[in-house]
């Protein structure tokens, strides 16, 4: 059992890795998206929608797999284990990033224009305008969206097993096949029960900071 439990913990730790960086960086890579959606300039709108509906459009293990077998079979390069995290990251990351960027998009879109040509009157610039009147509001709004989906990535973390990186889902499947038992099974399903329930309530703590008609 403790050996179990302690295959299953550095599981836990890749699982933990593959959720935190792909949050560190397909949050703010969303916002950037999301502003190339609703760019002016035709070019650069029409390839942020073009990503953002393969991305939306395309299983999360097929982008895997073109992740981690792309320079191999485009450059030629020799596929290093090191790697495998990496292109974990990397596919989540870009797919990720295309779900948030349509939710950013949508809470900015919503935020009436009388705001804008206020805060234009009272001599605020652009960039003051939305970090400090528009982008507070619509963080508000979209908390509920981004809870969905951070509560999916959680679930998401076990697709890693498509490219052999060994997350605890993986682990829990090969102890289980070796053992002849499910317990490790049932142990892997309580933690993501429990990481899923973590965030659920941190972020409705984060909803109830930022509710303005308590």
């Amino acid at each position: 059992m403790a050996m179990m439990l302690s295959q299953l913990g550095e599981g836990m730790i890749k699982t933990c890795g593959i959720f935190f960086w792909t949050l560190l960086f397909s949050l703010p890579l969303g916002m950037i998206v999301a502003f190339g959606r609703m760019a002016k300039n035709p070019l650069l709108r029409n390839f942020t929608r073009l990503y953002i509906a393969v991305m939306r459009g395309t299983p999360l293990m097929l982008q895997l797999f073109v992740v981690y077998f792309g320079p191999f079979y485009v450059f030629g390069m020799k596929l290093s284990t090191s790697w495998r995290f990496f292109a974990v990251i990397i596919g989540f990351v870009l797919n990720y990033a295309a779900y948030f960027a349509e939710i950013y998009r949508s809470g900015i879109q919503s935020m009436p224009v009388g705001q804008y040509e206020a805060a234009k009157v009272l001599g605020y610039s652009k960039y003051q305008t939305f970090f400090k009147i528009i982008l507070p509001q619509v963080i508000k709004r979209i908390l509920p969206s981004i809870t969905n989906e951070v509560i999916t990535l959680v679930k998401d973390t076990s697709l890693a097993f498509a490219i052999a990186y060994a997350e605890m889902f993986t682990t829990a499947k090969e102890i289980a096949a070796a053992n002849k038992s499910i317990t490790a099974l049932f142990v892997a399903g309580l933690f993501y029960f429990i990481f899923n329930f973590l965030v659920d309530f941190l972020m409705g703590r984060l909803e109830k900071k930022m509710n303005y008609y308590r």
